[in-house]
């Protein structure tokens, strides 16, 4: 670990704590937009599976912690699960696999809510509660789709746009 990458990671942590917050604070649903992925989405990007797995895993539980939202059980823990998937697999894929954008955040998308069903069904049976098909179903693709759709628009964009200003200057560091 070197001081420009904690300070990078610093920096997506605090984007995963603000953006969401702003949100809450809004009245916009988190649960729609998604604020809480993009921050994780992009550290793995950009600093690859280490610190997108780390980033991912606690960035949930200091939401709940400091804002109350989202509730540790069982929606924080499930989260951790989720966008620490999320952020090893895009730092993995696109890092160290070298798979092209969209290849990387597909996959990672599409494998995080298969990370987070599982979860979400092991928590809530041992709590005795119904997690069916069908909820996975709306909460992991139907419900979030807007914050999906942005996902794919935006992290792209935002990766070339760092690459291509020289502001990340290589990428696979």
């Amino acid at each position: 670990m070197n001081t420009k990458s904690l300070v990078k990671g610093s920096v997506f942590l605090a984007l995963g704590l603000i953006i969401p917050y702003i949100f809450h604070s809004t009245g916009i649903p988190g649960t729609i937009f998604l604020p809480m992925h993009i921050p994780v989405l992009l550290c793995g990007f950009i600093l690859g599976k280490k610190y997108g797995l780390l980033i991912g895993a606690i960035t949930p539980f200091l939401n709940s912690v400091i804002s109350g939202m989202p509730p540790i059980y069982p929606v924080a823990i499930s989260m951790g699960f989720e966008l620490a998937t999320y952020g090893f697999l895009s730092g993995y894929l696109f890092k160290d696999k070298e798979y092209s954008i969209y290849t990387s955040l597909i996959s990672a998308m599409i494998v995080g809510r298969f990370v987070s069903g599982i979860s979400n069904y092991l928590l809530l049976s041992l709590g005795g509660k119904p997690y069916a098909l069908g909820m996975f179903l709306g909460g992991a693709f139907i419900k979030p789709i807007w914050g999906i759709l942005i996902q794919l628009a935006l992290i792209p964009a935002i990766v070339k746009g760092l690459e291509n200003s020289g502001m990340v200057v290589n990428i696979n560091e």
